[in-house]
């Protein structure tokens, strides 16, 4: 039953209209738009669907086809903190837009989510759909960088994870066969086209089978380390420092980690060891592109996924073994975990005359260590897709 089903199970009509936000890939810059570093994407075609209808009040009552409850709030009354439930996405992109343009109406709505949950921005496709939503039935027309900026600051004000923009730029700017390449220093970007001189390639998507969450991982630690690095560096060069909370490596002369790497305790080291790895690497993956070679493309995604696991020092045992089986089977070019890995998916740039035989692999080798995820492990084929600001419709 999708979205449009549900409503009209609960409701007894049909819903009025249909917002539809992309989920997403990062194939390189994992873990450095928190530090201002530039970062490549792919939006998906597969997302997340409100079906809805306006409120004439700003009552807003939302079901998901992915949690039981139903949730139910008025927009001039949310709580100032997070109820830790599955609608506080729901709740922060309500009081952040709310407090910019202040809503008059809600809406009752069903949620589907198209893939499970975890690894592929789930969270900011919910508050970017959402607001879509809130602003339709307002008359609100926002510009991409406005709707961006909203949906980061629903996640860090509000839910409470120190996010970056990466994940609602992709959902946002993408276009479909182009690669976004965004400068999150200072939310530039260029869409760049699939060279026609480049092989046709898919997107796999293996769900471990997990769930997870930002909030309740080392998501923010992980920040607060490359901060810390950072403020540490700077200190050690005799070079300027202000708050701590604004200390970001983009800013930071690589030569500088280099010359006092050393002082910086083992964490913060192998922090800052990745992050200025995935900067060099989104340059060389951004190259390669251009010269079509998907081959090298992939080959600098799987170095991402091991700086991931060696340096940033996320991923379970299960998402290493994806991750693991990922390398040593043909088909692949490249890949890595997609999202923070702490549980979530792995993302894999493919050939697709291969899709079977990868499924079946993956599949086969990843439950013969993890039998009891039996029905939870999944692999899905996708695509590139448009993004929001480009969809102009269900």
């Amino acid at each position: 039953m999708n979205a449009k089903e549900k409503y009209q199970e609960i409701y007894h009509r049909e819903a009025e209209a249909v917002a539809f936000c992309p989920y997403r890939v990062c194939p390189v810059g994992a873990h450095i738009d928190h530090q201002r570093g530039k970062v490549t994407g792919f939006a998906l075609d597969r997302g997340i669907h409100i079906a809805y209808t306006p409120q004439s009040d700003e009552l807003v009552e939302l079901s998901s086809l992915n949690f039981a409850e139903r949730h139910q709030f008025r927009i001039s009354e949310i709580p100032k903190q997070k109820q830790n439930d599955w609608a506080d996405h729901l709740r922060g992109a309500a009081f952040v837009l709310n407090k910019h343009h202040p809503l008059k109406h809600g809406l009752t709505g069903v949620i589907e989510g198209t893939l499970p949950t975890g690894g592929i921005s789930s969270s900011a496709a919910v508050i970017l759909a959402f607001l879509q939503a809130l602003c339709c039935v307002n008359e609100l027309q926002l510009p991409p960088g406005e709707m961006i900026e909203l949906a980061q600051m629903a996640e860090n004000q509000y839910v409470g994870v120190n996010c970056g923009t990466l994940d609602q730029s992709c959902e946002v700017l993408c276009k479909k066969d182009n690669l976004l390449w965004l400068d999150t220093k200072d939310a530039s970007y260029r869409l760049l086209p699939k060279p026609s001189s480049m092989p046709p390639f898919k997107i796999a998507i293996f769900f471990s089978g997990l769930d997870r969450s930002l909030a309740g991982t080392q998501y923010n630690m992980r920040v607060d380390e490359c901060r810390s690095a950072g403020y540490a560096l700077l200190a050690y060069a005799g070079l300027p420092y202000g708050k701590l909370a604004e200390t970001n490596l983009r800013d930071i002369p690589q030569e500088v980690f280099e010359a006092y790497k050393d002082r910086l305790p083992l964490p913060w080291r192998r922090r800052a060891e990745h992050c200025f790895g995935e900067m060099n690497r989104v340059e060389q993956a951004v190259a390669a592109w251009q010269k079509g070679d998907i081959k090298e493309f992939g080959r600098i995604s799987f170095e991402s996924g091991r700086s991931t696991i060696d340096y940033w020092e996320t991923g379970c045992p299960q998402m290493k073994t994806i991750y693991d089986i990922m390398v040593k089977t043909e088909g692949i070019l490249g890949g890595r975990f997609s999202g923070a890995g702490f549980k979530g998916c792995c993302m894999a740039i493919i050939h697709p005359d291969a899709a079977e035989s990868i499924t079946e692999k993956l599949t086969r080798e990843y439950l013969a260590v993890y039998p009891e995820l039996a029905g939870k492990f999944s692999v899905h084929i996708c695509d590139t897709a448009d993004g929001l600001a480009y969809q102009t419709g269900e």
